[in-house]
């Protein structure tokens, strides 16, 4: 249970917040050493690249959840293209039988891995049961059976209808079965995919080095030598003003620094930033670790709609991000199952008359509003370490104590005792994925009160979960759809903050990047949480003007 909560903790915390070990001289200099591409003759064609970034974490397993937002390691049944599709990539084909509980792949023929095996059924097979054993954040709760009818077929025997196994299937990354050991994933030699490019180096760290993979079976790309240095935030911003990396990592809070022959590249996101309201009253109950459940100020659903309604978040942009970032209005703001209907206008009077409508006044002048001799406040707890977050916390309280008459203590809190009270504690979180199967874990009444972050809130209701169950049991993504909407705002309720309201949308973040001018990144998809490895997924796009 430790082991997982720390695992949790570590993914719904921003990339940004993965430092390296490496100091600023280490990383530069190991940049230097390996093929700086500011070395080349100007007349030349560049073909390197050197990028600044957040932290490689501590594997690359993906039987372990590395790359499930897209990685140049490895290869997919299928993938996430620039325009947030699915598209194949090992598959040549793929169906679904009619009941929704078989799914079919059959996958190239040309494949090999790194280390010169032949990619077969068996490894697809290997790699999703093993993921599925590894029981990391990835949902293979699903699946029955897998098993290779032959080389080039794999079939996939689910429980229940899933159509989210897509999506799961497009964040897996699949390994060598027989080179596969404890140690996979742990070291540079033991790094094996049949992705666009390879691990030739990992100085845990400080840096690690990809080269094209010359037996990869898709188009070779452009950059064949890939130098990743590991540096914390204001090394990255040294190093864009030395020269020294082509594109680098930045946040809201630097990215108003010029730099000469760089400019802040941003990148749409789906990374939001907003408030879990637990929609119960604290009646003395626990969830089954013994952690307290409910809260008495944000059980009342007024409440909850006038933190939606009464917070400017271009003001929260503005004050806390220097205009990076866009307003959130739900999980999956532009994603395809997406309801428009989500978005709300700002609307302090309105959001005061919920407050005055539930019996919330200020009936003693102090500027906080009091019902039945309790005061309209709590506490707000984000990641303790983590300005971004801090500071949208910061704002949110601001206008609300002025607009709201609302007393919200801002708090800084460590992984460990945030799973101790976020079922009975707002808390700033950020969620954001290529996948609606999100949308099912964070509001399905069957999460409510697990140690994985989904729904804390203790949020249910039978509508929404007819909605996400007949979502989820569409035998198309298409026909999914409407049902995925539906559980967002069906006219008259939902979890959006039309509806229920057991989250606070405030930010969908920009993520920036100091990039040279002549650099091109191809066409990134709208970037899931982290800021990291989203950007490098489609490295073998990338090019020199």
């Amino acid at each position: 249970m430790r082991k997982r909560i720390r695992i949790l903790a570590a993914l719904v915390c921003a990339a940004c917040l993965l430092a390296g070990c490496g100091g600023r001289d280490s990383g530069t200099e190991a940049a230097k050493t390996q093929g700086e591409p500011a070395a080349e003759s100007s007349s030349a064609v560049k073909t390197e690249v050197v990028i600044g970034f957040s932290g490689e974490g501590d594997s690359f397993d993906p039987c372990t959840g590395f790359g499930y937002t897209g990685s140049p390691l490895y290869s997919s049944l299928v993938r996430v293209n620039g325009d947030n599709q699915l598209e194949k990539d090992l598959a040549t084909e793929y169906g679904v039988s009619g009941d929704a509980l078989t799914w079919t792949f059959r996958i190239r023929d040309d494949v090999t891995f790194t280390n010169g095996d032949p990619l077969r059924a068996s490894d697809v097979v290997f790699t999703f049961q093993t993921a599925k054993e590894k029981a990391t954040y990835l949902d293979l709760t699903m699946l029955a059976s897998c098993r290779a009818a032959d080389d080039v077929t794999v079939e996939f025997k689910l429980t229940k209808p899933c159509v989210t196994f897509l999506y799961t299937a497009a964040q897996i990354g699949i390994v060598p079965e027989r080179a596969y050991s404890d140690r996979f994933g742990l070291s540079a030699d033991q790094i094996i995919g049949s992705g666009p490019y390879k691990m030739v180096q990992w100085d845990k760290g400080q840096q690690f080095i990809l080269e094209a993979n010359e037996d990869y079976y898709g188009a070779q790309p452009q950059i064949k030598r890939a130098v990743v240095l590991v540096q914390d935030e204001d090394a990255r911003l040294a190093a864009a003003q030395a020269g020294e990396v082509d594109i680098a990592l930045t946040s809201a809070t630097l990215a108003t620094v010029e730099i000469e022959g760089m400019h802040v590249e941003r990148v749409t996101s789906v990374d939001n930033r907003g408030i879990t309201l637990p929609t119960v009253p604290d009646e003395g109950k626990v969830t089954e670790d013994g952690y307290p459940i409910g809260n008495n100020i944000t059980c009342d659903v007024n409440v909850r709609k006038a933190l939606c309604y009464g917070i400017d978040r271009q003001q929260v942009i503005d004050e806390a991000l220097n205009g990076f970032a866009e307003p959130a209005y739900s999980e999956c703001d532009g994603m395809p199952w997406w309801n428009p209907e989500d978005v709300i206008e700002t609307d302090a009077e309105y959001a005061a008359g919920l407050l005055e409508e539930a019996g919330w006044l200020d009936q003693d002048g102090d500027g906080i509003r009091e019902k039945d001799g309790a005061r309209l406040a709590f506490n707000l707890m984000y990641f303790a370490g983590d300005s971004m977050r801090q500071a949208v916390a910061m704002s949110v309280a601001n206008q609300a104590r002025e607009k709201l008459g609302m007393e919200i203590t801002v708090e800084g809190v460590g992984a460990d005792d945030t799973v101790k009270r976020m079922f009975s504690e707002p808390m700033i979180m950020g969620w954001g994925s290529d996948s609606p199967m999100t949308s099912y874990m964070l509001f399905h009444s069957s999460n409510a009160g697990k140690t994985d972050f989904y729904n804390p809130e203790f949020y249910t209701s039978g509508k929404t979960d007819e909605y996400l169950d007949k979502a989820m049991t569409s035998l198309s993504l298409e026909d999914s759809i409407g049902w995925w909407q539906k559980a967002q705002w069906d006219g008259e309720t939902g979890t959006s903050m039309r509806g229920e309201a057991p989250w606070a949308f405030y930010v969908n973040m920009t993520h920036l990047y100091y990039m040279r001018d002549d650099l091109d990144i191809g066409k990134q998809r709208i970037h899931a949480h982290g800021q990291a490895w989203p950007l490098i997924a489609n490295l073998a796009e990338w090019s020199w003007k």
